[in-house]
């Protein structure tokens, strides 16, 4: 049984939300709000128990308090998942009975995309409560931030190749892409337009096809445990996390791990040991953070450019990161971690001076 209460698990509150009409399922975690309201995605999905979701709605919440952190932004850390099928059990009526769960909370939460939701998902929650993000350009929104995650993922993995190879150049390296759906998608572009070469695979056969047919460059592996074999430069996780366990960092081929899934390490413990042995991480948290940057933007006045320059910071928090990392003698994991705690300790603790 997860443990909510758990030394360690640090949640201010945890939300579980029901209509039996709509059949809404769903948990909302709030796990900070030290630098501001918590903010983070709605993942719809069909969780195996209810124990499988409160636990990812847990771990997802305490990275986006961390991502928020280190992204400079004035939000806490937040996360919800609907349990079900999205495409079977969403619908215009259960939506909108999250946005008044969302609503109720009186925006200690705010929403917007994640796996299995979108642009058109938040517009039809905002219907309902006003902390909402993520929605349409059409209504008033910064449209799919899965442009900015992507964009931000390549400027961490450029940053990576410089601490690596002395360049900030992904020119000729060999790139497994894990997952091209919204974001590994984009992120494919951005390589290809670069000069890498790019080696993909997904569980979807139309996410596939759709990437073959706009890069028909790029080689296409079975599974990602054959991706994880195959002799790369970089490996690039961009679908669900986890992937990086005991097992498969034990036969991983690549000199560098930078992606934009969320939560890729199985445990703590797997960063040193990517760390033992000459793989260099990335932090998920710190590359994937131009989509929150985006959503975040969009809360006041979205400006595209301006959100995309906020994003290409990144590429400078990766190198402080790597930096502090061997200052310390720490994992990059362990490094970032620390710089995010820092901020919320510093800049959080400021709430106890009064204001009126």
């Amino acid at each position: 049984m997860t443990e909510v209460f758990g030394q360690g698990t640090g949640h201010e509150q945890v939300v579980f939300c029901q209509d039996q009409a709509t059949g809404l399922k769903a948990i909302i975690g709030i796990y900070s709000t030290a630098l501001g309201p918590s903010l983070g995605g709605t993942r719809f999905y069909p969780y195996e128990s209810e124990d499988a979701a409160l636990a990812d709605v847990l771990a997802l919440s305490k990275g986006m308090a961390y991502k928020n952190a280190l992204a400079g932004l004035d939000l806490g850390g937040g996360k919800a998942v609907i349990i079900g099928d999205p495409q079977k059990h969403k619908t215009e009526a259960l939506l909108r009975a999250f946005g008044r769960f969302v609503q109720s909370l009186g925006g200690r939460y705010i929403t917007a995309c994640d796996v299995g939701t979108y642009v058109q998902d938040m517009d039809i929650v905002a219907r309902e409560s006003e902390f909402v993000t993520g929605r349409s350009p059409e209504n008033g929104g910064a449209g799919d931030s899965s442009v900015l995650t992507a964009f931000g993922t390549y400027q961490g993995m450029r940053a990576s190749a410089d601490a690596v190879w002395g360049v900030p150049d992904l020119a000729g390296r060999k790139v497994g892409v894990a997952g091209v759906g919204k974001v590994g998608h984009i992120l494919v572009g951005h390589l290809i337009e670069a000069g890498a070469q790019v080696v993909i695979t997904d569980v979807s056969p139309a996410a596939i096809e759709r990437t073959r047919a706009a890069y028909p460059g790029v080689e296409v592996v079975a599974d990602i445990d054959t991706l994880i074999r195959t002799e790369l430069d970089v490996f690039a996780p961009c679908a669900l996390g986890g992937v990086l366990t005991d097992a498969t960092v034990g036969v991983l081929r690549s000199k560098i791990v930078c992606g934009a899934a969320n939560n890729q390490l199985a445990h703590p413990g797997v960063g040193k040991q990517l760390d033992d042995r000459g793989i260099l991480f990335a932090p998920d948290y710190l590359v994937n953070a131009g989509g929150v940057i985006q959503v975040d933007d969009e809360r006041h006045g979205f400006d595209f450019a301006r959100a995309k320059r906020k994003t290409t910071a990144i590429f400078d928090t990766t190198k402080a990161v790597f930096a502090l990392a061997k200052a310390d003698g720490v994992p990059p994991a362990t490094a970032a971690d620390r710089l995010a705690e820092r901020r919320m300790a510093e800049v959080g603790g400021l709430r106890s001076i009064l204001t009126v």
